[in-house]
């Protein structure tokens, strides 16, 4: 199983960028932490981080055949990217949504997400721990669904 990690603009920042709101650890650190659980899961794991909205649609295009599912913090493209969403439509690879914070719980302009309706579901709130979350239900989901086609799942 194949599981690529997409983040959105600014979370190159992360660990130096309001630490209150989005935690002290850099976005290394989480990813090292998402290895980690990943390879104990079986899972081949990878990180792809950009500011620039294309980039990102260009990875999701990308990962049909390549990848069985998409972890994905849009960032502030969350609320604004229709480009995205697109993406995230016309592909085949189920995706979760992350975000370190509770975005409902935090400025109005925050409360829609425009990516998040395309995806199979969404986790926020938890830190760095959204990722693990994430990993942990599209596992699940994946599992389930090879198994329910017929195919092994490898773990």
């Amino acid at each position: 199983m194949r599981v690529l990690v997409l983040n959105g603009p600014n979370l190159g920042l992360l660990g130096r960028r309001e630490p209150d709101v989005y935690g002290s650890q850099s976005l290394e650190d989480i990813v090292a932490l998402l290895t980690a659980r990943a390879t104990e899961l079986g899972v081949e794991l990878d990180a792809f981080q950009s500011d620039e909205e294309g980039a990102l649609v260009s990875r999701i295009g990308q990962s049909e055949g390549q990848y069985d599912g998409i972890i994905f913090n849009p960032a502030a493209y969350t609320h604004t990217s229709l480009a995205l969403r697109d993406a995230l439509q016309a592909s085949t690879v189920p995706c979760v949504e992350v975000h370190l914070s509770n975005t409902l719980a935090r400025e109005s302009f925050r409360h829609e997400s425009l990516t998040g309706a395309a995806c199979i579901g969404q986790i926020m709130g938890f830190g760095a721990r959204s990722y693990l979350l994430a990993l942990q239900a599209l596992v699940e989901v994946l599992g389930a669904k090879n198994t329910a086609d017929g195919k092994e799942t490898g773990q």
